[in-house]
């Protein structure tokens, strides 16, 4: 089971981040978190059956 964490990097933990570098970190997380987030709902919205109001391919956003 120690094996496991072997094969992460060590350089994450060597020296603490400037605030900086941990602003970008926590952002790039987000954008990662949001962009995941849109995916599955563009993913639910090509499965999901168009309601009686909505035409396939139409966008309520004008």
């Amino acid at each position: 089971m120690a094996d496991e964490f072997q094969d992460q990097p060590q350089d994450e933990t060597k020296a603490p981040k400037s605030a900086a570098e941990q602003r970008a970190e926590r952002l790039k997380a987000a954008l990662r978190d949001n962009l995941r987030r849109r995916k599955a709902q563009v993913r639910g919205r090509a499965t999901a059956e168009p309601g009686p109001d909505e035409t396939p391919g139409s966008d309520s956003r004008a």
